[in-house]
């Protein structure tokens, strides 16, 4: 049975967020930044994808949360329990809560079919996180 049509014409399109958190344990140093972080210091990193779509499967499902673990898993791998700054690309550019979003992202964008990837979130810790969402829109600067 086909899920039911999403269109409401007096709100718009019905939008389903799929998301999911997996972690990383990982060491890392700022290189020129001045304070306790251009040491070496490690975190257990935890990271959060957020997905979108428009409609559900045959299954009611927007995407199986099997195939999003594993996809993401894949990246996350050549990071758990790593220093940072040896693995590509952080050898080059500063392995940044930042940096370590934007480069999840691009890895993971058109990985997964029928869902288009909103967001990834980076945790440090319980108090802080970076969110990196591609716009297509002129850059802010």
């Amino acid at each position: 049975m086909q899920p039911p049509n999403l269109w409401n014409s007096e709100r718009g399109v019905s939008l389903y967020r799929v998301n999911v958190r997996r972690h990383f344990e990982s060491a890392h140093a700022l290189r020129g930044y001045h304070g306790k972080c251009e040491n070496v210091h490690g975190h257990r990193y935890q990271v959060v994808v957020c997905l979108e779509s428009v409609q559900l499967n045959d299954l009611g499902l927007a995407i199986d949360f099997c195939e999003v673990k594993s996809a993401l898993d894949a990246i996350l791998e050549r990071y758990d329990h790593h220093h940072l700054n040896e693995v590509s690309p952080f050898d080059q550019i500063n392995p940044s809560a930042e940096n370590i979003a934007r480069v999840i992202y691009s890895e993971l964008a058109g990985r997964l079919e029928g869902v288009t990837l909103r967001e990834v979130e980076v945790w440090e810790s319980p108090d802080t996180w970076v969110t990196y969402s591609h716009d297509e829109q002129e850059s802010l600067t």
